[in-house]
């Protein structure tokens, strides 16, 4: 293969030292010819995920972030609490790229009949290191977009989608018949909406501010608590009692509110017990943790009797629990209804110098719901 037909485009690398000091770069890097199952892919469209923020950011303190340079040649820097350290050692020291789904233009292609099909189309991919303007992937890590859907459209088709579906997945799996969803109003939490209108599941929405109920109410959510409002947990145990929920993903995570649910989830099926138990309801009650819009610690006040239970819960375990068959039946699902169901909505695009932009750093740092940024690595 001759120079001229070598490609190499900008790459976004976080890097976390020793010492403690966060980097974010932008590095000029090759992109190696696809093996005979492989495609390169033109990125022209990849999300910025509060999970994408995890590993771009850390822990950085978001008080000592300074910018020098301009363009390619921007550079970001900003302190990690020592305290942190301990647990990223096995990041420190590394140049990390970053960014977990996004979509594009399949440039070239090997030789294989999966690959060759998906030259020149567009296709939404997942497999990370998607800040960055071309991305070598496996073919079966390229889901073609239908016919007049656009690369931004198809952007955000793995991770929202594949969650929001997760938890009901989940919910089915271990014997629950609805579910709550906090920090309810974001892009995320709308398409739980609107899987669960579909598919005939009660959903409990908690939201944090009249506004985000408003916004849901308009998309048709039927059961809506505002843990702002003095009467939350009045509101909230009533929810229950009609929705029957005793399954809850939190996407906060520090604080009480885990706790709360629980509380509540045990005053609604206090309402209908036949009869008293000291050991509280035997039905078990399910909070799981799946975000950190909030980093402090969780707070459990044992009041829900002993069925119940708080844990960690992610995308990528699920699915490999669920095995291929039944993800590909997921992934099916989103790609059919992206335009509906799946669509995703952006506050602002920006390319690759832009995302290093303090102003820009500052707003979606946040995790504010209702802001989501969107990364054309090409624009411009």
């Amino acid at each position: 293969m001759s120079d001229a037909n070598k490609i190499s485009g900008l790459q976004l690398r976080s890097l976390i030292s020793k010492a403690g000091d966060l980097e974010l770069s932008l590095a000029k890097v090759d992109v190696p010819e696809p093996g005979p199952d492989q495609v390169v892919v033109k990125v022209e469209a990849t999300p910025i995920n509060p999970s994408d923020l995890g590993l771009l950011l850390g822990p950085a303190d978001p008080a000592t972030f300074k910018a020098s340079g301009s363009g390619d040649g921007v550079k970001v820097t900003a302190k990690v609490p020592a305290a942190a350290l301990p647990f990223l050692a096995a990041r420190l020291g590394e140049s990390m790229p970053v960014g977990n789904e996004g979509a594009g233009t399949v440039v070239k292609a090997g030789a294989s009949e999966a690959a060759q099909a998906l030259k020149g189309k567009t296709v939404s991919m997942v497999g990370g290191a998607m800040y960055a303007q071309y991305r070598l992937l496996k073919a079966s890590d390229c889901q073609p977009l239908p016919a007049g859907t656009t690369a931004a459209e198809g952007a955000s088709w793995f991770v929202n989608p594949l969650t929001a579906l997760g938890m009901t997945e989940t919910m089915k799996r271990e014997g629950h018949k609805a579910l709550v969803h906090t920090a309810a109003a974001s892009n995320l939490g709308q398409m739980l909406n609107k899987i669960c209108n579909e598919d005939g599941i009660g959903l409990v929405n908690i939201v944090r501010s009249p506004e985000q109920a408003k916004l849901l109410k308009g998309i048709g959510a039927k059961h809506i608590v505002d843990s702002s409002a003095a009467s939350f947990t009045d509101d909230l145990t009533q929810a229950l009692v009609e929705t029957g929920a005793t399954i809850a993903f939190d996407a906060i995570g520090g604080g009480k509110l885990a706790s709360q649910i629980l509380t509540c989830m045990e005053i609604a099926l206090n309402k209908t017990a036949k009869e008293y138990s000291r050991y509280g309801s035997t039905t078990h009650k399910q909070v799981y943790i799946y975000g950190s819009l909030s980093t402090g610690a969780v707070e459990l006040n044992r009041n829900y009797g002993m069925a119940w239970g708080v844990g960690g819960w992610l995308l990528t375990p699920f699915l490999q629990k669920i095995g291929r068959p039944d993800q590909v039946r997921l992934r099916e699902r989103v790609v059919n209804s992206l335009k509906t169901t799946f669509a995703s909505h952006y506050t602002q695009v920006v390319s690759l110098p832009e995302a290093l932009d303090l102003k820009n750093i500052a707003a979606y740092a946040k995790r504010a719901t209702g802001e989501k940024f969107l990364i054309n690595p090409n624009k411009g």
